[in-house]
């Protein structure tokens, strides 16, 4: 099959944002934990996470148009801090519920389950999850071509199991059956077929 701009603009809707979604194949499941002004604590899955840099350590997150109430990227711009939470695999079902509308003041952690864990009154962490990062918020940036935000921070505090991080540093996430997520509803785990050694023409 092939598919030109028509035939994708074309599409019917619900079809074309499944289509598109899932054609970004595999990414990681993130859940961005933060907490308003008020205290009122917010959990939403996000799979848009992208590594921006390791020095200083940066990464991205896509948050969706602002044109509803989007609570998490309120949180964030208010109070300049969120945490990124790598759960394993057996909590997909509870993970992608954090994505359903919950009215404003209803805590995802509460209506999911997820208890919530603090480190110096930041913004709230999973407490089971895997790799718990600590992030502060430094530049959004508009994308005008569809109204979507890009969210940089930068890494503040990292927690993670020893036996997780090798001696040249890499984290084995699949040994943690993290939680793998492809399009909106689609959840798996990730299998290692190899590591290979730096690239050179030679």
């Amino acid at each position: 099959m092939i598919f030109n701009k028509a035939d994708i603009e074309n599409l019917e809707k619900r079809f074309r944002t499944a289509f598109i979604n899932s054609l970004g194949g595999f990414r990681q499941a993130v859940l961005v934990g933060t907490k308003s002004k008020e205290g009122q604590t917010n959990l939403a899955i996000f799979n848009s996470l992208i590594h921006l840099g390791a020095s200083p350590a940066l990464f991205g997150l896509i948050s969706r148009p602002d044109s509803v109430q989007r609570d998490t990227l309120q949180n964030i711009l208010d109070t300049k801090e969120y945490t990124l939470n790598y759960v394993r695999a057996d909590k997909y079902e509870k993970a992608h519920q954090t994505s359903a509308r919950y009215e404003k003041g209803v805590s995802e952690f509460d209506k999911v389950g997820f208890k919530e864990l603090y480190h110096n009154n930041f913004a709230p962490f999973v407490a089971d999850a895997v790799v718990k990062i600590a992030m502060k918020l430094e530049q959004t940036i508009p994308i005008t071509l569809n109204g979507t935000i890009l969210i940089i921070g930068s890494v503040i505090q990292i927690e993670i199991g020893e036996s997780l991080v090798g001696k040249d540093g890499f984290i084995a996430l699949s040994d943690a059956e993290v939680l793998l997520s492809q399009g909106l509803d689609a959840y798996f785990v990730s299998k290692p077929i190899g590591r290979l050694k730096y690239a050179k023409p030679e």
